[in-house]
């Protein structure tokens, strides 16, 4: 199944020198001396997924996550690429930590990108030296975790970024509308007598930054969208021409404000879970293109972290590892879309924005392959590669398996 080009039949792969050398009707592919033959029979061969929007932790909080950690859950659940968010200790808005974190991203099996902060120690202050980190290798810029107020500065960001010809993500919660974050206002927030944060707080920073972007040329990814209101709001954008893209997070089209009551401080996020017509808003957007990818927004925490009050504990969980077989159970299962579609939000959609060369599988391209059971199913275990166990999925009902991942060539996870 290829995204890019539709195809979507039986064939022969052949892979050599981390390429794809050629794809060959079935039956057809004549073994040499010394090749591996995979028997793919009754499996889904997918472009490796891709993922825009991870946290690894690397610098400054290693006990939650490290780039090699984080590769290996990536690997797990079927990424062969991935884009690390730049909230590290230091931040990442310099030289030295930008090729630091390339140098430790080289050292795993999967292709780990970075990108910078848009601003200097993400203060929304001054921004960073955005031609400089691009040339160095950059793939986009964010102040992931926190949202750009200063009109003037995000604007300077934009321009920017469009001369780069690379993607700003924006985190859209405006912390003026917000008091005890990582919970919705509403049901939620009221059963645990909080302030909590409004649907408002997302859908007026979109609908206000795609105002600023019109006419900057910039392209603009909006994070983990949340809201009904937000989806319109980039819907709207769309149809106005502007190169605006968004992503959902698997957790937000899974789960509702009921599940922080349920799970406690495992399902506390920024922006928080929200309502059913929320929920299924995001669906909607997923079907129609409003919503162009789906990223995990794999947020490591430790134990200890978590097991502090509500208002306390950090927000985020880990979804690397999950993200595939609840994108088969709550999407593909539920007749919302088909497994293509599914495919496509999760490799050739997110490449695009980025600037990929991942997420399709074509003669010439990169050997980065997986292998899905779409019938396989299992249990959610507390047995992750991530150093983290921050999930309110442990004991779900999963349909859909990554079976292996190949990584330009080689194969760098086998489930047992």
């Amino acid at each position: 199944m290829d995204p890019k080009s539709g195809k979507n039949g039986k064939a022969d792969l052949i892979l050599s020198d981390g390429k794809v050398e050629s794809i060959l009707p079935e039956g057809s592919a004549v073994a040499q001396p010394g090749d591996e033959v995979i028997d793919a029979a009754g499996l889904i061969v997918a472009p490796g997924l891709v993922d825009v929007h991870v946290h690894f932790r690397d610098p400054g909080f290693t006990d939650k996550e490290d780039i090699l950690t984080g590769a290996a859950a990536a690997a797990k659940g079927g990424y062969t690429s991935v884009v690390m968010m730049g909230n590290t200790n230091p931040k990442c808005d310099n030289p030295e930590t930008l090729e630091y974190m390339q140098k430790k991203a080289s050292e795993t099996p999967i292709h780990i990108y970075v990108t910078c902060n848009a601003t200097l120690g993400m203060k929304g202050e001054e921004i960073s030296d955005i031609a400089g980190l691009h040339k160095a290798g950059a793939v986009g810029v964010t102040d992931d975790g926190l949202p750009i107020i200063d009109h003037g500065i995000l604007t300077q960001v934009f321009l920017k970024a469009a001369q780069c010809g690379i993607p700003v993500s924006l985190h859209e919660e405006d912390p003026a509308l917000i008091s005890d974050n990582g919970i919705n206002r509403g049901k939620a927030s009221d059963h645990f007598g909080i302030g909590g944060s409004p649907a408002e707080a997302e859908v007026s920073l979109i609908k206000r930054d795609l105002n600023i972007a019109g006419g900057t040329g910039a392209r603009v990814d909006i994070q983990h969208i949340s809201t009904a209101g937000g989806v319109e709001a980039v819907r709207e954008a769309k149809k106005r021409g502007l190169d605006v893209h968004a992503e959902a997070t698997p957790h937000h089209f899974t789960l509702t404000e009921d599940a922080v009551i349920t799970h406690g401080t495992n399902a506390k996020m920024n922006p928080p879970l929200r309502t059913e017509s929320d929920r299924l808003a995001v669906i909607e957007g997923l079907k129609d293109g409003t919503i162009d990818m789906i990223a995990t927004d794999h947020a490591p925490h430790t134990s200890e972290e978590k097991s502090r009050p509500l208002t306390k504990a950090p927000s985020g969980i880990i979804g690397l590892e999950t993200a595939l077989a609840l994108g088969i159970t709550e999407l593909v299962e539920k007749d919302h879309m088909s497994m293509m579609d599914l495919i496509r939000l999760m490799t050739y959609g997110p490449s695009q924005v980025y600037n990929l060369d991942a997420g399709y599988i074509a003669e010439g391209g990169p050997a980065d392959i997986i292998l899905i059971d779409p019938d396989a199913e299992w249990t959610v275990e507390d047995n992750f590669a991530s150093k983290a166990h921050n999930t309110p999925f442990i004991g779900w009902r999963l349909k859909g398996m990554n079976k292996m991942t190949i990584a330009s060539g080689k194969i760098v996870y086998k489930a047992e």
